[in-house]
């Protein structure tokens, strides 16, 4: 099966705006994830999806990986997106060969817009393990009626690293966490996130 790269990357656009709606909403993307024949570096087919469909000749990126070189090269061959440096950037791609603690830098030197234009800040698009094991958060913000919680399996200290950013609303970034079973997790700088250490 190929990859529709109208109706495919339009149902991959309305799951991102709800899983961006509804903060804690898992969207499966393994459907259009697995229609893609061929992935050009190593990193989950949904990374790629994600970038198909989000990107444009109107925006910029930056990847983190030992293959960076090559995944930007293809990037911008298909989506015309231009690669720049992290603080330009305003999508930052985290592939699973990035080197440790480049979610963190990524995090703390990407765009976090002005109070006049919040809106001008860096969506971070990472892989991890699993979006439904590994460390419990709870969240609240818009979109979550009181609070919900979710599991993530993403190694390093990256929600310090986020609480700080996004410390001053509406200025900070926004966050997507896609896993290798292609589920997504998508937590706008709106949202307030907690290790929950609470024992049930």
């Amino acid at each position: 099966m190929k990859l529709d790269v109208v109706h495919d990357l339009q149902s991959v656009y309305r799951k991102v705006v709800n899983a961006t709606s509804r903060p804690g909403t898992i969207s499966d993307l393994s459907h259009e994830a697995l229609s893609v024949e061929k992935v050009p570096v190593q990193c989950a087919a949904s990374i790629w999806v994600l970038a198909l469909t989000l990107l444009d000749q109107e925006v910029t990126f930056k990847v983190y990986s030992t293959q960076a070189e090559k995944a930007s090269r293809a990037i911008n061959q298909l989506t015309y997106a231009k690669p720049v440096e992290v603080n330009e950037a305003d999508f930052i791609f985290v592939l699973p060969d990035a080197e440790e603690g480049s979610l963190e830098e990524a995090i703390e030197s990407g765009k976090h817009g002005t109070l006049m234009n919040p809106h001008n800040s860096a969506t971070i698009i990472v892989e991890a393990e699993n979006v439904n094991e590994g460390v419990e958060l709870l969240l609240t913000g818009p979109g979550i009626q009181t609070s919900t919680s979710v599991k993530v399996c993403l190694t390093g200290d990256w929600i310090a690293s986020r609480n700080q950013k996004n410390r001053e609303y509406p200025l900070g970034i926004d966050l997507m966490i896609i896993d290798k079973e292609h589920q997504l997790l998508s937590l706008p700088r709106t949202t307030q996130i907690i290790e929950n250490k609470v024992v049930v």
